[in-house]
């Protein structure tokens, strides 16, 4: 075992850059490794967060002796789904991180102990600092001091998917690359789509026949920060992740070492059977399945259909989602967005502290009730539906601004009226049609939008109800957008916009929902065996 810091940071010397020197450095690191005494010569990667980044960029350059890698909690890409998520820069995250960690512990690396105090005095005020603009002129990160945080303004300045993220979006790679690999994720990590991607692109594209076999994905009830979902310093989960208790355990380090014994020691130990396998933890039915692919086989893709008769603002109004096409002469649904009042974040998919945002599952009533959040519920559900995979919203809208955000949630709602977040999604609107050259949209100009919410697995029981909110900010976790059509983050300046959403026979706005018939689900099993796949 061999534990090393990233260049720049607590124990390792150089100076720090978030991604750029990782390509390099983790080469050089699995080839040393390989040469130390009592190696066979197969090395293997393993870590969370970050350190599934530094995996992942490690195997992009091909070291001979890497063998497999068992990423956990990571991105397929440092632009969509670290940074920015639909062209909206992840504020909650990406402040919330860097400030109490690789910006303060790169300043106490390099010996200045004074603004490694002020940054850790300036995180305790992390609220304070994500309400601040232009992001360009961040005071904490002192913007005319290269040596503190160049990447975050690196970061700002390179807003769009431009030739500065291609060289380090491992997404892209995956047709290279000839490992078998272990992927481990949480329906509300903030990695959660990245981590799909990385799983379903080696199965189908990977560098090699074993390596496309050699995948597998694990996906259960947790969050970014904890797999055992119980409080630790500075964080308490989400209760409704806690309730679940010890049926969302999943025997990881078994499992990981299991793992190594058969691609570092070759013992055939059945933890690979020579295809693709996803376990997966249900929410609501709070059990285990298992299924050899990704979107579940059987999955049939059934569009729900936004419906209201004007009113759909809040969850006092009248906001239907139906099975049955829209007919025609319907009336759009209104509302004002204004940069200055976002809508707050109350729960998603989201990292790394409290201070950065709630993450998880929580009771969307509270937010529902806002005249600027669209509510959009379905019928009581005749029979238990299982929705497994990935979600899209097709929606039709104008906005009177140059540019704005749309916002989705899917939801579950209970005979009490508990409304429980399953997963969300935004789009910034002028990256409607690519993240690499947005545009920006005409004001009053209805334009059909695709928003994607990330993947989930719920079983919406029998007298539930199934819920979409649309709205246009979902703050801190993305930074609001100011509506003004500038360029991110260069302007104080923001203006209020006016938002029509239509759902008539010419606008058939809905939301697609992956439907696993109940023949299709498979076993369910309390716990998942740490070996043997069946």
């Amino acid at each position: 075992m061999v534990v090393e810091d990233v260049r720049g940071q607590y124990a390792s010397k150089g100076t720090f850059y978030e991604f750029q020197q990782d390509l390099n450095d983790g080469y050089d690191s699995v080839e040393w490794a390989a040469r130390l005494p009592g190696s066979n010569g197969r090395v293997g990667m393993y870590g969370s967060s970050y350190v599934g980044a530094t995996q992942w960029l490690a195997a992009q350059k091909l070291p001979p002796h890497l063998t497999t890698i068992v990423p956990l909690n990571t991105a397929s890409d440092y632009f969509e789904g670290w940074t920015y998520e639909g062209g909206a820069f992840r504020l909650g995250f990406i402040e919330n991180w860097s400030m109490e960690t690789i910006v303060q512990t790169a300043a106490a690396n390099r010996g200045d102990t004074a603004l490694a105090q002020r940054l850790k005095t300036d995180y305790l005020d992390i609220a304070k600092w994500m309400t601040y603009r232009p992001y360009r002129r961040f005071p904490p990160y002192r913007p005319d001091d290269p040596q503190v945080a160049p990447y975050f303004f690196d970061w700002i300045k390179h807003s769009t998917n431009d030739s500065y993220w291609s060289s380090i979006a491992p997404e892209r790679h995956h047709s290279r690359i000839k490992l078998p690999m272990l992927h481990l994720e949480g329906w509300y990590d903030a990695f959660l789509d990245g981590g799909v991607r990385n799983f379903t692109g080696m199965a189908a594209n990977g560098g090699s026949p074993e390596a496309r076999a050699g995948q597998r994905l694990v996906i259960g009830p947790w969050d970014h920060q904890t797999w055992s979902r119980v409080p630790k310093e500075r964080y308490v989960p989400a209760p409704m992740l806690s309730a679940i208790g010890s049926a969302g355990d999943y025997p990881l380090d078994e499992v990981m070492l299991a793992w190594f014994d058969r691609f570092l020691k070759g013992r055939d130990n059945g933890v690979s059977k020579g295809r693709p396998t996803v376990d997966y933890f249900e929410m609501g039915s709070n059990v285990w399945r298992r299924s050899p692919a990704w979107p579940l086989p059987g999955t049939r893709f059934t569009k729900y259909y936004l419906d209201s008769g004007g009113h759909a603002a809040s969850i006092l109004g009248d906001g239907r989602l139906s099975a049955q096409p829209p007919g025609g002469g319907q009336k759009p649904d209104r509302y004002t967005y204004d940069p200055r009042n976002p809508v707050p974040s109350v729960g998603g998919h989201s990292c790394c502290e409290n201070r950065g945002g709630q993450q998880g599952p929580y009771d969307q009533q509270t937010v529902e009730a806002r005249p600027d959040v669209l509510v959009y519920t379905g019928p009581e559900l005749a029979a238990d539906t299982h929705v497994t995979g990935p979600i899209s919203v097709e929606l039709y809208a104008s906005s009177t601004a140059r540019d704005t955000d749309w916002t989705a949630k899917l939801v579950d709602v209970a005979p009490d009226g508990t409304a429980r977040n399953l997963n969300n999604g935004i789009l910034r609107a002028s990256f409607r049609a690519s993240s690499t050259h947005p545009t920006p949209i005409k004001p009053g100009k209805v334009e059909k939008y695709t928003i994607k919410i990330w993947p989930t697995s719920n079983l919406f029981k029998a007298g539930h109800r199934i819920r979409l909110d649309i709205s246009s900010s979902d703050f801190p976790q993305y930074a609001p957008n100011p509506n003004t059509g500038e360029r991110f983050g260069q302007s104080d300046r923001v203006r209020t916009a006016r938002q029509t959403i239509l759902h008539d026979a010419e606008h058939p706005s809905s939301v697609t929902l992956p439907i696993v018939p109940a023949d299709r689900v498979g076993p369910a099993y309390a716990k998942i065996p740490t070996t043997g796949l069946d």
